[in-house]
């Protein structure tokens, strides 16, 4: 069989989408009847029915929603090798790693200098944005740190740097300071703010909000990370009932760049020489 055409995927998506003709062919600025004759042939070229047509809806079949998952997948693979292709063609190729402002559990400083000791590496340049999984998918960088939940990281390649549980941020004032563990319904009544990692959030900044803590207007749920160092009027208490936030560098699937492929490697280096020195800390001679 023939190869499928980009413009055959993006016309099936955009019906798929729309679940209408007429109003996929207006999206794409076509006819309907040029619309109806390509995913006709589509469906001869493939040998199964992609859509249930009635006289009052158009459903996707089995098959057609295998086709909408795959094709999406296919067409973000062609724009992103497209905009990647420019960019290596620059004067000045770099790495792009995106992350959120502080969405790094301080691990970041040392990546990048276990990153630069890596042999002929690209110059890396560390760039903000909301959607960083989307930004992979399209090209718009090489490679993002993300949390999962609730970063989709369907398709990409992942390494895990961290795992952590929640805690409650609570004066030490408060009555539920001095319980080992807690549940979220244990905090029903309190003005909750509950932290989204891959979110910069309204909170202007972590140290904000401590002190909104401290003068008892509100009560937070955050990854232990960002509770250090801690004030001495606040105490933080395990809440047991939300799954651990789980920090991960990703990269796309199938990814042949030899920079791309040293950052992971990179990383393994920084984050066990980070759990070397933190259990050196913890321990009670210092080793």
């Amino acid at each position: 069989m023939d190869r499928l055409e980009t413009r055959e995927l993006a016309y099936f998506l955009a019906v798929a989408d729309e679940l209408h003709f007429g109003r996929a062919a207006t999206h794409l600025g076509i006819t309907q009847p040029a619309l109806s004759k390509t995913i006709r042939r589509l469906e001869r070229r493939l040998g199964v029915g992609l859509f249930e047509r009635t006289s009052r809806a158009v459903t996707l079949t089995e098959a057609g929603r295998v086709l909408a998952r795959e094709a999406r997948t296919a067409l973000d693979a062609v724009s992103a090798a497209t905009e990647r292709t420019r960019r290596a063609g620059t004067r000045d190729p770099r790495l792009i790693l995106a992350m959120k402002p502080g969405g790094d559990a301080g691990l970041l400083p040392a990546i990048l200098a276990a990153y630069e000791r890596e042999p002929d590496v690209l110059p890396i340049e560390v760039v903000f944005g909301g959607n960083r999984a989307r930004m992979l998918r399209e090209g718009q960088a090489d490679a993002a740190l993300l949390y999962t939940p609730p970063d989709d990281v369907r398709g990409l390649d992942t390494e895990t740097l961290l795992s952590e549980a929640p805690v409650a941020v609570l004066p030490v004032s408060h009555p539920l300071a001095h319980r080992v563990g807690l549940h979220v319904a244990d905090l029903a009544g309190e003005n909750l703010h509950k932290h989204n990692p891959a979110d910069a959030g309204a909170i202007g900044s972590i140290s904000e909000l401590m002190h909104l803590i401290a003068l008892g207007r509100t009560v937070a749920v955050l990854p232990q990370s960002l509770t250090t160092p801690l004030r001495d009027d606040l105490t933080t208490v395990p809440v047991t009932d939300i799954p651990p936030s789980v920090l991960l560098l990703a990269w796309p699937a199938h990814s042949t760049s030899p920079s791309v492929a040293a950052l992971p490697r990179a990383t393994t280096k920084a984050v066990f020489a980070e759990d070397i020195a933190l259990s050196a800390v913890e321990s009670p001679q210092g080793r």
